[in-house]
């Protein structure tokens, strides 16, 4: 049982922490640079991919484009239980301004709902993208997965389930759409939700505060009962021990910095896909911290936006 204090080190935590993201988003969109028109970017918001308040998705598209354009599906991250699509506008704008039509969604948050809620939604998203995204100008077929931390994770899974025959009802899904991914960009991800205990094994463990907010995301997102198989909580054990999978994964385009506490899950991710036989370029970020790359103003992010971008282009084709 979870002591007191180590309860308020993490509640206090996550208070902090969500104020931080949730300012600097707002913060971000007074920069005359946010307004997306300015990039040559028009926003469709609030669309509903299912019946929960939770199922909206914005779309970020290019105001002249020639259709259909690949499309590249972005998931949040944020722990599994904080920020929105909201906080992560601009991902969409940055992949929309180089013409890809950007799905950005919301889904259901931890601890008020567990997991498999949010893969579930995922999978859905991802489905009612395939059925609908041609009417605003995405092509179903030329699809890259991209998210950060907690979405990275969303995603590797949701690579899995359009990979693997699964028997969860909403993995088997995404399996009988028949449409797999033409590349997966998990950025910072944290791959294993289960046993946090791990990166304090390592032999430079994260320091204590660094260690609560991962500890946090496994006690409050793991479901408390075992109804529930964990193989898309824990991806990275998935891949770790597969003998194959039955689809070929796509292409893999892993970023991370050194200073991140769980960059050693994208380090183990490297290795399991290249023992699978799977295409992947993995870039280490000398001394960046966690998700660095969302602060688009600094020349690192710049550098590994660049490379992200490079490696659509390579394999979605030229938009």
């Amino acid at each position: 049982m979870t002591s007191l204090p180590m309860r308020l080190r993490l509640a206090s935590g996550r208070m902090v922490a969500d104020v931080f993201f949730r300012g600097a988003s707002r913060l971000g969109h007074l920069h005359p640079q946010a307004k997306p028109e300015r990039h040559g970017v028009e926003v469709l918001k609030n669309i509903s991919y299912g019946p929960e308040n939770e199922h909206r998705l914005d779309i970020y598209r290019p105001i002249e484009r020639q259709e259909p354009l690949p499309v590249v599906l972005y998931v949040h991250g944020g722990g599994f239980r904080i920020l929105s699509k909201d906080t992560h506008w601009v991902a969409g704008l940055a992949f929309a301004r180089r013409n890809y039509v950007v799905v950005n969604i919301d889904y259901r948050l931890a601890p008020k709902f567990r997991y498999p809620a949010a893969p579930q939604d995922v999978c859905a998203a991802y489905c009612w993208l395939i059925d609908n995204i041609s009417s605003y100008g995405g092509d179903g077929s030329r699809i890259a997965l991209a998210g950060e931390s907690a979405g990275g994770n969303l995603i590797t899974s949701l690579c899995l389930s359009a990979c693997c025959r699964r028997d969860e009802d909403w993995a088997r899904a995404v399996w009988q759409t028949g449409v797999v991914p033409r590349a997966v960009l998990p950025a910072a991800a944290l791959l294993q939700v289960s046993d946090p205990h791990r990166f304090l094994r390592l032999s430079t463990p994260p320091p204590w505060y660094q260690w609560d907010r991962i500890a946090e995301v496994s006690a409050l997102y793991l479901p408390k009962d075992k109804l529930h198989s964990l193989d898309l909580a824990n991806p990275l054990l998935f891949l770790e021990t597969a003998e194959g999978t039955d689809r070929p994964l796509p292409p893999f385009y892993l970023s991370v910095g050194t200073a991140d506490p769980i960059a050693n899950d994208s380090l183990r991710l490297e290795r399991a896909l290249k023992r699978l036989g799977t295409e992947v370029k993995a870039s280490y970020f000398q001394n960046e911290p966690h998700a660095f790359h969302m602060f688009v103003f600094r020349e690192t992010a710049r550098t590994c936006w660049r490379e992200m971008l490079d490696f659509l282009a390579k394999h979605m084709g030229e938009p």
